[in-house]
């Protein structure tokens, strides 16, 4: 399965981002709040640095969540059944991806202070 010619391996990255935005909620509201940032700073015009914060915090946490959605179900798979070490390592997983989504709210305040 290695060595595949870019356009298959950038198809298979496609086919997971389409997976999680069918089946992953989480990932659908990610992308419903990046759309609505992305909307309030075409209205607040701000500074192009803050264009570029906001590119990778939104590819940040949007990346987190696929790399968590990724994760839980590589363990739901292996490990059906409900164990307290699993529950663990599932919620660090969601644990990171909370600290990118707060993260990205403090910028986005410091965004609004700034403009």
């Amino acid at each position: 399965m290695k060595n595949h010619p870019f356009h298959k391996r950038v198809g298979f990255a496609l086919s997971g981002i389409v997976h999680a935005w069918r089946f992953e909620r989480s990932f659908r509201t990610h992308v419903a709040f990046a759309v609505l940032a992305t909307a309030a700073l075409v209205v607040i015009r701000p500074a192009p640095i803050w264009w570029g914060i906001f590119v990778l915090t939104i590819g940040a946490v949007l990346a987190a969540e696929l790399i968590n959605a990724a994760l839980e179900a590589l363990v739901d798979h292996l490990h059906p059944e409900l164990h307290p070490q699993i529950k663990i390592v599932k919620d660090m997983a969601a644990g990171g991806v909370l600290v990118l989504a707060v993260c990205s709210l403090l910028i986005a305040v410091l965004m609004v202070l700034d403009v």
